[in-house]
């Protein structure tokens, strides 16, 4: 179904009549049908994803936005674990995990036996922080826009009003590297809007101007980031900018890992991970208002073919192609990281084959 173009202001009428319930879902849901069963509940792909997110920000004052956050070792109450994704937000905090879980995926000498073209992949269990198969996975590498991740983490965690408007500066198209981009200085859009950008489509100047309207400014949320990354244990981690452009953004995947576990913690950043496709509404006093058509960046994601709950896409040269995610293979949870894929065929022949080896592994 293909959206239409509305005002700004019938947008954000929308946006807050879903706080009161179901009744304005229809409108805001994502490009493409429905599934049937738990996946759509579950946020993996489902179409009823983007408008559920809307609903979890403009009711941050409620707490329901941030989830208890993983502190990425693996040991922890998984809040991601429950029904999450439900229309009621419920969640499930008494899954208490054993570490010494020996379930479908098997122990660190029953690894996943594959061979990746990846320069570096983790692979770990996401109920217990079992290694399922890894592969230079403690050597930091560049992760492009696996960043963005970590934008999103800290704009959420501000507590700011999603539904504030943001206007692209000319500042926000300035960078590390020179990158094409379909946005224009002075395009309006609100804050949901910029982060959901950010994740689907991967735009460099919507996670540059998230990071410049932060309060302090530019310079303090780059501190943020930072101090986040500490604080999930990633003592490989740096970041340079909130894009991922700059090279000097690294990690291990085993510090990935810890990443995306966080991430889970936040339904919002399920939701607008995995959305297929959206057409923004974009606003401009001076070069006019226009349909911003858009598609994730992951191919998987698009395909619907495998349940995704976490995504994100990256590529500069000195990265290469990369890509993190949070899956379920035979009802248990895993998160696979690719780094430095010397193209995209590699990048996701690597992750289909590990998706399709744990497909036939054994099960509790």
């Amino acid at each position: 179904m293909k959206h239409l173009p509305i005002s700004k202001q019938q947008l954000i009428v929308a946006m807050i009549s879903l706080s009161f319930g179901g009744m304005a879902q229809a409108a805001l849901t994502i490009n493409g049908s429905p599934d049937s069963g738990s996946s759509a509940r579950m946020s993996w792909g489902g179409a009823d994803s983007l408008s559920e997110a809307r609903n979890i920000m403009y009711k941050s004052n409620s707490g329901s936005t941030i989830r208890k956050v993983d502190n990425g070792y693996g040991t922890t109450n998984l809040t991601n674990a429950g029904s999450y994704g439900s229309s009621s937000n419920n969640y499930n905090n008494n899954n208490n995990y054993n570490t010494t879980y020996r379930g479908s995926f098997g122990s660190r000498t029953d690894m996943v036996p594959i061979s990746t073209n990846s320069r570096s992949v983790a692979v770990i269990d996401a109920e217990t922080g079992e290694s399922i198969y890894e592969k230079n996975a403690d050597v930091a590498r560049p992760m492009a826009s696996i960043t963005k991740i970590m934008t999103a983490m800290v704009v959420l965690d501000s507590g700011l009003d999603m539904r504030e408007e943001i206007t692209l500066d000319p500042e926000d198209f300035v960078g590390p590297k020179r990158a094409s981009s379909r946005l224009k200085s002075g395009d309006r859009l609100n804050r949901a809007e910029m982060l959901l950008m950010s994740l689907m489509k991967s735009e460099n100047p919507a996670a540059k101007s998230l990071a410049r309207n932060y309060p302090g400014g530019y310079s303090a949320f780059m501190r943020a980031m930072n101090q986040k990354a500490q604080d999930l244990g990633m003592t490989t981690a740096f970041f340079g900018d909130p894009t991922g452009l700059d090279k000097r953004n690294v990690a291990s995947s085993n510090d990935l890992v810890k990443l995306v576990r966080a991430a889970g913690n936040y339904d919002v950043i399920r939701r607008f991970s995995t959305t297929k496709s959206y057409d923004f509404y974009v606003a401009n006093y001076s070069n006019g208002n226009r349909t911003y058509k858009a598609n994730n960046t992951s191919s998987l994601v698009r395909s619907g073919n495998y349940p995704i709950g976490i995504s994100k896409t990256g590529f500069i040269n000195e990265a290469g192609r990369c890509v993190v995610m949070e899956t379920r293979v035979n009802n248990r949870p895993a998160i696979i990281v690719i780094l430095g894929a010397n193209s995209s065929a590699t990048r996701w022949g690597d992750a289909k084959n590990i998706l399709n080896s744990l497909a036939t592994r054994r099960t509790v």
